[in-house]
């Protein structure tokens, strides 16, 4: 039994299906989907915490500075979404050593559906005492500072073409040949979706973040950091990854990283529509500059001369615009009152 044989029977038996399923079903299927079985992070994909320790050196150092604008609480939720292998955490908080109060209050929480990662985070982080949680929803209440690195690409997306004037959706069915195609489903999609194109692309689950966000009770910042556009709808930029290279999403499901481009303008709105302060969306070079990335490389390279140059090109990876620094976009949503987060 493998993933394929899965999705082949339900095609055969239900239809084809939607864009969204098909990407959920490869990337979080209990059994064999891709973070259920096989997160390739370094492997198929890099990213910004495995790229330079200064990622996460500088948001622990930003996490300290918002919890010092929440009032210093004597207890908050320090909490990660989608934490990967820990990297960013573990960085995060060795950069706080210095705060010695700021680590006495923290309340370590990742939220992490994937078994295989969570028991490398718990093996990481073991010396802070985390809590996994599934879901969002899940984190406990209380004042709290979020950050999610790379875990809204993640969120599967519906995807709508525009023909003789009406929305279909996009889907997955078999080819003559027995594998897998996309389609366009028969019948109508909801007619009106806002776009000037002819194609769009939908994640139902950034109404699920802010639904979690704004239930909260207590004082919080979320930092989410991510890739794609900060005024324009993606319209089809589904792509899988495997092995450091671009394949088709199509083949091998289950084997490969499947992602999507955030559509950080509609996610801004659904923030401020739920009542949230929203800051950014910015694009992380500009973001990481504010935070004083090339005063840390400075120190890196003085601790570590005879790196000097892995240290640059690494920096520079992360914040040169035709790298990660335009591409990637940083946006704090908080809850209503604090002051302008740090480096916005």
């Amino acid at each position: 039994m493998s993933l394929q044989t899965v999705l082949k029977s339900m095609i055969e038996t239900e239809g084809p299906i939607p864009v969204s399923t098909y990407m959920a079903l490869c990337l979080h299927h209990p059994e064999f989907g891709y973070y259920a079985t096989q997160p390739g992070l370094g492997r198929d994909f890099a990213t910004a915490p495995e790229t330079s320790q200064a990622f996460g050196e500088l948001l622990g150092l930003w996490a300290v500075q918002e919890w010092q604008a929440m009032g210093a609480p004597a207890r908050f939720n320090l909490a990660e979404i989608g934490p990967g292998q820990g990297t960013l955490m573990l960085d995060a908080l060795r950069a706080v050593r210095s705060v010695p109060a700021f680590l006495e209050a923290v309340d370590l929480h990742l939220v992490e559906a994937s078994p295989v990662l969570r028991s490398q985070q718990a093996q990481r982080l073991a010396g802070y005492g985390p809590s996994h949680h599934e879901r969002l929803d899940d984190l406990p209440d209380g004042p709290s500072i979020l950050l999610a690195n790379e875990f809204l690409d993640c969120l599967p997306a519906r995807q709508f073409v525009k023909q003789d004037g009406d929305w279909r959706e996009r889907v997955v069915g078999l080819s003559t040949d027995g594998g897998f195609q996309f389609g366009i489903a028969v019948d109508r999609a909801p007619q009106g979706l806002l776009t000037a194109g002819d194609q769009v692309e939908i994640q139902p689950g950034l109404e699920d973040v802010i639904a979690a966000l704004s239930a909260r009770k207590a004082p919080f910042r979320a930092l989410f950091i991510d890739y794609g556009p900060a005024n324009e709808t993606p319209a089809d930029s589904l792509r899988a990854f495997r092995a450091g290279a671009q394949v088709d999403p199509l083949m091998q499901p289950g084997e490969s990283d499947l992602t999507v481009d955030v559509d950080f303008a509609r996610f801004a709105r659904l923030a401020a529509a739920a009542g949230l302060d929203v800051s950014g969306p910015l694009p992380q070079g500009l973001f990481l500059g504010g935070l004083g990335i090339e005063a840390r490389m400075h120190q890196l390279i003085k601790a570590n001369p005879d790196q000097a140059t892995e240290i640059h090109r690494a920096i520079a990876t992360l914040v040169e615009p035709d790298k990660m620094g335009a591409r990637f976009k940083a946006i704090c949503l908080s809850s209503p009152g604090l002051p302008v987060p740090t480096g916005f």
